[in-house]
């Protein structure tokens, strides 16, 4: 099912022996569009830290009562690999996390979790000291996690002029694949939200908070239009991908 990162954020994060937070932050990795972490508020348990959950933890969520569960114990994560609160996450660190959970690595492979189709395939039980499969770094200075609070507010440009900003994101509940953003257009179509799917995005231009698309002023404005009250179906996306005559990502 497609959720949206707003309705998300303040979830409780429920370890196997009590919670631990609540989601303040979702990271994802800016080349696959997919959520890789999400950052825990624990200013009560673990103050200055920042405190990362991947979707390879997550249990069976519980939508009703807003709580994602974590198959990890308080323990085994207040031992992993400190980060402090601001610090980035290298793929240094991410690799040193990865061999603390003996959890093989998300990034060797073809798809959004490297070998496996869902997040929760990478799970290992800790009691099994298998050390993930080696695979070859990139470079120290390069990063692809990006913070879904930092990119909210970036510009949309068009092919042909700005159509708005980034105002919340869609995610798959299942894969944590980013399905869409949406984007805001007040300021250019009052009370019109549209989604843009990230394979029709050509760019980011981090150092300007600008994101460029493919589509035209003219495309995005007859575009179907998004009701955050409303879920994201299959129908909606079957008519939002007729509309712009894109391969749809499901077939």
């Amino acid at each position: 099912m497609l959720r949206s990162i707003d309705e998300l954020t303040g979830y409780t994060l429920q370890a196997e022996d009590g919670e631990i937070g609540r989601c303040k932050d979702f990271l994802f990795d800016d080349e696959w569009w997919g959520v890789r972490y999400m950052v825990a508020d624990t200013r009560k348990w673990l103050p200055g830290r920042k405190v990362l959950v991947s979707p390879i933890s997550l249990g069976e969520a519980q939508w009703t009562h807003r709580i994602l569960p974590v198959r990890l114990t308080k323990e085994q994560i207040e031992k992993a690999p400190g980060l402090e609160e601001q610090a980035p996450v290298s793929r240094q660190y991410e690799m040193r996390w990865s061999r603390y959970y003996h959890w093989p690595y998300y990034w060797p492979g073809s798809r959004l979790w490297g070998t496996a189709h869902l997040p929760g395939e990478l799970f290992i039980a800790s009691r099994v000291p298998e050390e993930p499969p080696a695979a070859e770094p990139p470079s120290p200075t390069e990063n692809h996690i990006r913070s879904t609070k930092e990119v909210k507010g970036y510009h949309i440009m068009a092919a042909d002029g700005a159509i708005g900003h980034v105002e919340d994101f869609i995610v798959d509940d299942g894969t944590w694949a980013i399905r869409y953003l949406v984007v805001d257009t007040r300021n250019w179509l009052p009370g019109r939200k549209v989604l843009v799917a990230p394979q029709w995005i050509g760019s980011v231009h981090w150092a300007e908070r600008s994101v460029t698309t493919c589509l035209s002023t003219e495309a995005v404005k007859n575009s179907p239009p998004y009701d955050p009250h409303a879920p994201v179906n299959r129908e909606y996306e079957e008519r939002l991908y007729d509309f712009h005559g894109r391969p749809k990502y499901w077939v």
